[in-house]
């Protein structure tokens, strides 16, 4: 039976942020309660323990956090409280919407060996908007992983990983 969290998003908006400071987050106190504390994506928000209910938790405002589900899935659930505002804080991103791009260079990066960066200098890509008109051409293409409701940031690395041989091929 799942349980019902009676902490309004709101009281958890006005608890943080009259005590936190906002810098270094990737959402700002005037959209906080629309925005993930995490990744920054306008999105359905859902209350996350800081501390987990089954590791003693509370359903208090000063236990709780808005996430996505997305990254409400990836949160830490350990007993620490500074656990989860370390992780919040990480990746903070000062532009709304790039977070999971971002994520995806880093793939891009690591399954690589080469930052997204250094492929546009070898592939001589000066017209970023040719790039990003494929991207967006190519993203069409791809699925989601098991029902999830975004594409994952190794589907994204691969995009781009597509995107960049086709200009090559086409060069």
């Amino acid at each position: 039976m799942k349980r019902s969290i009676k902490t309004k998003h709101q009281e958890i908006v006005d608890y943080w942020f009259s005590r936190v400071d906002e810098c270094g987050l990737s959402v700002d106190a005037a959209e906080a309660h629309e925005r993930c504390w995490r990744c920054g994506y306008e999105s359905r928000l859902e209350r996350c323990h800081i501390i987990p209910y089954s590791l003693g938790g509370t359903d208090l405002p000063s236990n709780l956090v808005l996430l996505c589900p997305r990254c409400h899935i990836e949160n830490p659930n350990v007993t620490d409280p500074e656990i989860m505002w370390d992780w919040i804080r990480s990746y903070g991103t000062p532009f709304y919407d790039t977070f999971w791009m971002l994520q995806a260079f880093k793939e891009y990066e690591f399954i690589y060996g080469r930052s997204f960066e250094e492929e546009l200098k070898i592939y001589k890509i000066e017209d970023i908007y040719k790039f990003e008109k494929l991207f967006r051409e190519e993203i069409k293409k791809t699925a989601y992983h098991y029902g999830h409701p975004y594409l994952n940031s190794a589907t994204m690395a691969g995009v781009i990983r597509i995107v960049l041989k086709k200009i090559q091929a086409s060069s």
